[in-house]
This record gives structure tokens, C-alpha cells and sequence, in this order.
């Protein structure tokens, strides 16, 4: 184990740390730790944004599927993604932000469904809080995995120590400072990561000689790596790209679209935000594509593992520990946020909302922080198998939200005839078709049926049943005519 490297960690765990204790200091209600008092500028909430969304998937399940599976064909992981989060931040963004607050001020996600319909049944509320607990679990799980990866390759840690260690961070600042804390961190980690892959994929392609050498050497390795097409199918890359529809459906996204100072502010953070991720995205095909001919003569027993040795054999050791940083903090960014949106499931919609109504801010606050304990824990259970790949539990959580989620919050916000029996049986229906396709083993990926069945399930129950109440029209009117 290098010196520089494990003071470089020791720094940025400290640091990141300082600011969850800065950020309690700031947190006095539920709305502060679950929303930040929606108070998040531009360039925070974007970054915060793609630094959640990405994980560690980006750093090390992207760039070992780029080198495991061939090259470029994965490449329309990328396009689908980028495609998808431009989508979200143009349509769903600014009308989601401005109907959570006219919405009785909404906090969270079942909290504007449930202020969205008037649903005095909690139904929604329940539902959607349980599917975010579900598929949160696997989803953190897949951070507690990648975390596990990054310390047993750079510090030679058993893998249930590697867990551990990274676990008690994460839930140490998520514990302390809530949504300000995880969105400063994560603003942070945004740009660690976005320095890491554009200098890691840059010198090493340098160090092959150049793009031009670099893809000599990988065509001559096989030169289907260099097609985009080669051993695609249509279900393939329809299969790929439909990963752009997940992003509708990500509790932990669409809270930085709420927690936003303004409407106003929704087209800087976009060209912010998709800039960023972009140039990510890019940076971590590139960094796998690189990896197959730079380790063609020791081809690596994990592909996931690319980046890290990347940082090792070709930088000086304090660069390599700012460099593994950028993959630590990938992982803290997503699982930080995640536990929090789970945790506020717990304490808003479910303590406040069915055990105990007049519970004060002060209670809540602390059931909060005591979920992200509990589900932490729960997740480093499921993450107990070193054979666990990134990359699988993330789009398996991917799936279930974009599915439950996101064809309720696209016709929620633009469509008024919508009710809550059809918001109801959208995610109950995108749930359930994405945990049974899943075990049927087909090669379309489950969040397109997923997808489909649930926006059909929205449409026809809401046609089938009573239309909304007239209040809830002219709450819709009045979202629409604001914007």
C-alpha cells in the first residue's frame, strides 16, 4: 500500500465528513434534511444531480462493461443515458419543482403523489414508499459492492472490511447533515469524478500512442470492437438505450428538480448538468475501450476493475489516491442519496403520515437519521457476495424505478384527465413486471415492458374511473398556466 495514496484518502474522508458536520448545524426540520429547504443553486443541484445518478457504475461497471463485452457496441449505454437525462431536465424539471410547491409543498416523491390525487386513503403514499424501499435496497446494495471492489484493489482489505469502511462514511455524513450535506458532497464529488474520467482515458490513450494507435491495437485484438453494431440485435440496442427512460423514474434525481431555488433556474442547471455528464459518459467508454488494448497482453480477471488499475500503473502515487478518490466518491454520491430518500420514505411517509401525525420536526428529523442506519445496514447484508456485479443490481434498480415511477410522473404533470386510481395502478403494475421479467431471462430489458404495460395501466384505469374532482383540475391549471 502506497503512503500517498491512503493520506490522500484520509483527507478527502475527513473532508467530506467536516462537511456533514457543518451541514447539521443547518438542519433543523424535515424539509432542511430531506429537501434542503429547496435552497440548491444551479450548479449544485445539477452536479448533485448527475453525481447521485451515476454511482459507481460510471467508474467502474461502465468502462468493465466497454472492456468486457467488446468496445463500442456498448457504447449505446451512452446515448441512451444522455438522451434520456436531457429529456428529464427539459419536461420534467421545471414542472416538477413548481408542483411540489403549490402541491401543499411537497417533500418528497409519495408526498406529491399523494397532495398530486388528494388521496386522504394513503394508498399512494404506502405504495410508493415501499417501491422506493425496495428498490433502493438492491440499488445501494450495488455502491456497497463497488466501494468493496475500490479498497480490496488498492489496499489489499478482506472484502467484509472493505464494506464496513465505506459504509460507516457514507452513513456517518448522510446521519448527520441530511440533503444539504449529500448535495455539497456531491457537488464536490461531481467534479472529482468529471476531472477523473477525462484525465485517466486522456493518458492512457497517450501512453498507447495516440487514438490512432489505440484503435489499431484494439482492431487488431478483433475488429468487431471497433462496430457499434457488431453482435447487436435490434432487442439489443433497443435494450440499451431504453436505459434513458429510467431516468423519469429516480426518486433521487427528481429531488434535485425540487430542491432547486427556482423555476428560473432549471435551464442553467440543465446545460450545467448535461455537460457534465456528457463528457462522464464518454470518459468512461473511453477508459474501457483504452483498457482492452493496454492490458492485452494480461487481459484482467475483472472487468470492473479497469479504471483502478488504470490510476495505479499510470500515475504518481498522490495523483493515483486523488484519482481513486474520484471512484470513492462515486460510490458515496449515490448511496448517500439514496439512503436519504429512503430514510425520508420512513420517517415522512410513513411515521408522520400512519403512526404518529403530530410527531414534531425534531422527531422526524432524528427517524430520518436513524433509517439511514437501519437501511445501511440491510444493504451491506445484500452486498455480502464479492461475485456481485455492479453493473447487474444497478440496472435491476434502474428498471424498477424508471418503471414505477416514470410514467407516473410524466402523465402526472401533463395530463389532467390522470387520477389516483391510475397513479396507483402505473406503479403497481411497472413494479410487478419488472421483477417477474426479470427472472424469465429474455434479452429485452425489463424496463421496457416495464415501461410500456405501466403507462397503459395509467391510461386506461384513469379512463375507466372517475375523473378528478374539480379541485384537482384547477390545481393542474394553475401549475401549467405559472410556467
Amino acid at each position: 500500500m502506497e503512503p500517498a495514496v491512503l493520506v490522500t484518502f484520509i483527507i478527502y474522508l475527513i473532508g467530506m465528513l467536516l462537511i456533514g458536520v457543518i451541514a447539521y448545524r443547518m438542519t433543523s426540520n424535515l424539509s432542511d434534511y430531506v429537501l434542503g429547504g429547496r435552497r440548491l443553486s444551479p450548479g449544485v443541484a445539477a452536479l448533485s444531480a448527475g453525481a447521485s445518478d451515476m454511482s459507481s457504475w460510471l467508474l467502474l461497471g461502465l468502462p468493465g462493461a466497454v472492456y468486457a463485452s467488446g468496445g463500442m457496441p456498448q457504447i449505446w449505454i451512452a446515448v441512451g443515458l444522455a438522451i434520456g437525462a436531457y429529456l428529464n431536465w427539459q419536461f420534467i424539471a421545471k414542472r416538477l419543482r413548481s408542483y411540489t410547491e403549490k402541491a401543499n409543498d411537497s417533500i418528497t416523491i409519495p408526498d406529491f403523489f399523494e397532495n398530486r390525487f388528494k388521496d386522504n386513503s394513503k394508498s399512494l403514499r404506502v405504495i410508493s414508499a415501499l417501491v422506493i424501499l425496495l428498490f433502493f435496497t438492491f440499488y445501494t446494495s450495488s455502491g456497497m459492492v463497488g466501494g468493496a471492489k475500490l479498497f480490496e484493489a488498492s489496499f489489499g482489505l478482506t472484502y467484509n472490511q472493505a464494506l464496513w469502511i465505506g459504509a460507516i462514511v457514507i452513513i456517518s455524513y448522510t446521519f448527520l447533515g441530511g440533503f444539504l450535506a449529500v448535495s455539497w458532497t456531491d457537488f464536490i464529488q461531481g467534479i472529482l469524478m468529471f476531472l477523473a474520467l477525462i484525465v485517466v482515458p486522456i493518458v492512457a490513450i497517450s501512453k498507447l500512442g495516440g487514438w490512432g494507435n489505440t484503435v489499431n491495437t484494439v482492431g487488431e485484438i478483433d475488429p468487431s470492437y471497433l462496430d457499434v453494431f457488431a453482435g447487436m440485435t435490434t432487442i439489443g440496442i433497443i435494450s440499451l438505450l431504453a436505459w434513458g427512460l429510467g431516468y423519469f423514474g429516480q426518486p433521487h434525481i427528481l429531488t434535485r428538480f425540487m430542491a432547486l431555488k427556482s423555476v428560473k433556474d432549471v435551464p442553467k442547471a440543465r446545460m450545467i448538468g448535461m455537460t457534465w455528464m456528457v463528457f462522464a459518459l464518454f470518459g468512461a467508454v473511453f477508459t474501457g475501450f483504452a483498457g482492452i488494448a493496454f492490458f492485452a497482453d494480461s487481459p484482467l480477471a475483472d472487468g470492473e476493475q479497469v479504471f483502478i488499475l488504470f490510476t495505479q500503473v499510470l500515475f504518481d502515487p498522490w495523483v493515483s489516491g486523488i484519482l481513486l478518490a474520484a471512484i470513492l466518491a462515486a460510490i458515496m454520491s449515490t448511496i448517500d442519496s439514496q439512503l436519504l430518500v429512503s430514510s425520508s420514505a420512513l420517517a415522512e411517509d410513513f411515521y408522520k403520515a400512519i403512526l404518529k401525525k403530530d410527531a414534531s420536526e425534531k422527531e422526524l428529523v432524528w427517524v430520518g437519521r436513524i433509517a439511514v442506519a437501519g437501511i445501511a445496514l440491510i444493504a451491506i447484508l445484500l452486498a455480502g457476495n464479492p461475485d456481485s456485479s455492479v453493473l447487474a443490481l444497478v440496472s435491476y434498480a434502474w428498471a424498477g424505478f424508471g418503471a414505477a415511477f416514470g410514467p407516473v410522473i410524466i402523465l402526472s404533470l401533463f395530463w389532467k384527465r390522470m387520477n389516483r386510481w391510475g397513479a396507483l395502478a402505473g406503479m403497481i403494475v411497472g413494479a410487478v413486471t419488472v421483477v417477474v421479467w426479470s427472472k424469465l431471462g429474455t434479452p429485452l430489458y425489463e424496463i421496457v415492458p416495464g415501461f410500456i404495460l405501466a403507462t397503459l395501466a395509467v391510461v386506461i384505469v384513469s379512463l375507466v374511473t372517475a375523473e378528478p374532482d374539480q379541485e384537482i383540475q384547477d390545481k393542474f391549471d394553475e401549475v401549467k398556466n405559472s410556467l
